[in-house]
């Protein structure tokens, strides 16, 4: 976009290369990132990594130049987005890569009200063009109404009413409902509430319900919960080296001056920070309550260790500052959680008090929900919020492989030391997820309606696959067995790589409403810029993805059977238009459609995160292919699998598209059903 050199910083200065070691005050003999696991294909067969997409090693002061040079160009930048008179940008964070490639990410304001759901990322190259940019939403700005009828209490009202419903305890509105303006889902922008409540939810974790209220309506547009929640002489590391402060402190001054504090089994404040006269800490048993705290400490010095060391980022925010610790909160509180208001991880001891939430992958997974707060900020709600849990249980994985300690080694597992189901197995498994009894294997239409920890789990399964591949596999002692939806094969390609790709696709691709098919998109784009297009690492993705029913396998054989389609080209009216339909007539078959009946879309439009595209079958059910993911990205040509087997095969099927935001068009190329 832009045509003149940047004015924006280019961080300069010695980089550490992304799989290097420095100097850390954790367990000695942690491995070096360049040897964890062991890859799933032959070397040969892969690729080397582009050096110059890999994220540069910024320093706090560096990343304040960046800052500072974006919020000073961001009326130029708003400008030639083409934004409205009434919106303003807002700078929420920049990364850039080593080859200068810069990626600032942006909140907007409209006539001075925030924007929820309006965040957006530009991409810039070291000369100053404009080389992609990321919209949350594609709807366009313009001509809110920004009367309300509606009062605040009443949208206060509705929220506190909302989360007593879900049991919460003391509930209460944290400040007055806010104004804003919302766009968060399909359709125009319009006038909203947003009301945090706090008090407690039902198990005794603090309460942060957001809830949207139409300023017009009254009605509920939206909600979503801010408390992220996961489930020295350590508990479960064994005896490590910690970062301490003189006079005996868990102050990590090499690590931003991380602090692990004793709630002593409060619910609310910092507590006591843990200190003592000399620098042992803790003796391996819960009973002592310095060893909860010496767990805490060293999962988080590791944490930070491994985003510096494998990501160049230093600290959760890039900034240099540490996050703190609490421990023994409440009693018997079998859960951990991160919290945004106070950029802090708070740990439970567990049943009776005997296994607290502080091993490697809790402290590591925590802490990830910062990351992920101040980078893509997924919203924990749908789609977005079974991403955001995937995140953290993957890179736990990634800081336990990094780690290599003898008394937890790195595992596919989440949560294998806490116990936290009294009966010695794991929370959850990113190998096959369904183990557990609740999480999600594959993909589904439905699966953002189901909790977040459990619709989490396609995106572990499809990490472990592009990790480790599918079938029989013994990993540090560890046996799986992963399965894929389709039946067919992956071929992994290493844990180094994959968490190189969805650290990329995090923290340069996704936005906060980035949903399963958005993912693939991002996680795409990011090893193709990693390892060139094409390269054995972008189809490894591709076909990971296919997995787990999230698009189709790269050079697929199209589906064989019985082929009804409609070839008209049908126009798809630009926004506010009315929904289309191509329509196709199935005859001559017997009883019910199948259970992978194969939808076939070619749409031609030049923005295709503008539409939302539906199976509708002869009775009028609705079966939701393509809900406004894949970003900027061109045309449909997509074979989708639809269970329809509660739907009589013959009859009138329809193809349904509508275009929800303005200025991009296209048409329905064509359409067909294959029965096999």
């Amino acid at each position: 976009m832009r045509s003149t050199p940047s004015r924006r910083a280019t961080a300069t200065g010695a980089l550490v290369a992304a799989a290097a070691m420095i100097a850390v005050g954790v367990q000695a003999g942690s491995a070096s990132a360049d040897n964890l696991g062991t890859a799933a294909a032959p070397a040969s067969a892969l690729g080397k990594v582009n050096p110059g997409k890999l994220p540069a090693d910024l320093s706090p002061a560096q990343r304040t130049a960046l800052i500072k040079a974006a919020d000073a160009d961001k009326a130029e930048t708003a400008k030639e987005l083409g934004l409205g008179g009434q919106e303003a940008l807002v700078v929420r964070d920049v990364v850039q890569d080593r080859d200068g490639t810069t990626h600032t990410r942006y909140e907007r304001t409209y006539a001075g009200l925030p924007v929820l759901g309006g965040d957006l990322i530009v991409a810039e190259s070291k000369a100053g063009a404009t080389t992609g940019v990321s919209k949350s939403s594609r709807a366009e700005l313009k001509n809110v109404d920004l009367a309300a009828t509606v009062a605040p209490a009443a949208a206060e009202k509705q929220a506190v009413g909302l989360a007593a419903a879900e049991g919460s305890k003391a509930t209460k509105s944290e400040r007055a409902p806010r104004k804003v303006v919302w766009m968060g889902q399909s359709g125009a922008p319009v006038l909203a509430y947003e009301t945090v409540v706090g008090g407690l939810q039902h198990d005794g974790t603090p309460n942060e319900l957001h809830v949207v209220t139409d300023a017009k309506s009254g009605a509920k547009l939206y909600e979503w919960q801010a408390v992220h929640t996961g489930t020295g002489n350590t508990q479960y590391s064994g005896q490590v080296t910690l970062g301490t402060a003189p006079s005996y402190t868990l102050t990590d001054t090499g690590r931003g001056n991380h602090k692990t504090y004793n709630l002593n089994r409060g619910t609310s404040g910092t507590g006591t920070l843990f200190s003592g006269s000399d620098d042992v800490w803790g003796d391996g048993t819960p009973s002592n309550l310095e060893t909860a705290g010496a767990d805490a400490h060293y999962g988080a010095a590791l944490t930070w260790d491994y985003y510096k060391n494998v990501h160049g980022r230093s600290g959760i925010r890039g900034d240099g500052v540490g996050a703190y610790s609490r421990v023994h909160y409440g009693n018997a509180y079998v859960n951990a959680f991160w919290q945004d208001s106070c950029f802090c991880m708070t740990y439970g001891d567990g049943a009776s008090n005997a296994k607290p939430l502080t091993s490697i992958d809790v402290a590591a997974h925590e802490m990830t929900h910062g990351l992920t707060s101040v980078t893509a900020k997924l919203v924990y709600s749908g789609e977005s919020g079974g991403l955001n849990e995937a995140t953290s249980d993957i890179f736990a994985a990634a800081v336990e492989f990094y780690a290599n300690n003898a008394n937890d080694k790195g595992d596919y597992l989440v949560g294998e030391k806490i116990d936290i189901r009294g009966n010695g197995t794991p929370l959850r498994y990113m190998d096959k997820p369904s183990k557990d009894g609740s999480s999600k294997d594959a993909w589904y239409s439905g699966i953002g309606s189901i909790d977040v920890h459990y619709s989490s789990g396609p995106a572990n399964h499809f990490f472990y696959l592009l990790s480790e591949g599918s079938g029989v596999k013994t990993v540090n002692g560890v046996t799986y067995d992963s399965p894929t939806s389709d039946g067919l094969p992956v071929t992994g390609i290493g844990i180094d790589k994959a968490r190189m790709i969805w650290f990329k696709a995090l923290t340069t691709k996704w936005t906060s409403s980035t949903n399963y098919a958005g993912a693939r998109t991002g996680t795409v784009a990011a090893a193709e810029e990693l390892y060139g297009a094409g390269s054995p690492e972008a189809l490894a993705v591709q076909h990971a993805w296919a997995a787990v029913n999230v698009g189709t396998r790269p050079g697929t054989t199209p589906p064989t059977g019985t082929v009804f389609e409609n070839t008209a080209d049908v126009s798809i009216p630009d926004s506010p238009g009315a929904a289309v339909t191509s329509t196709v007539n199935v005859t001559g078959r017997t009883g019910n459609a199948p259970s992978n009946l194969a939808v076939g879309v070619d749409i031609v439009h030049t923005y295709i995160g503008d539409l939302v595209v539906d199976l509708v079958a002869p009775d009028g059910s609705v079966y939701n292919l393509h809900n406004r993911s894949g970003g900027s990205a061109d045309n449909i040509a997509q074979t989708y699998t639809v269970n329809a087997s509660s739907e009589v095969a013959n009859g009138a099927w329809k193809l349904r598209v509508q275009d929800k935001a303005g200025a991009d068009t296209g048409y329905i190329n064509s359409f067909k059903l294959t029965f096999p």
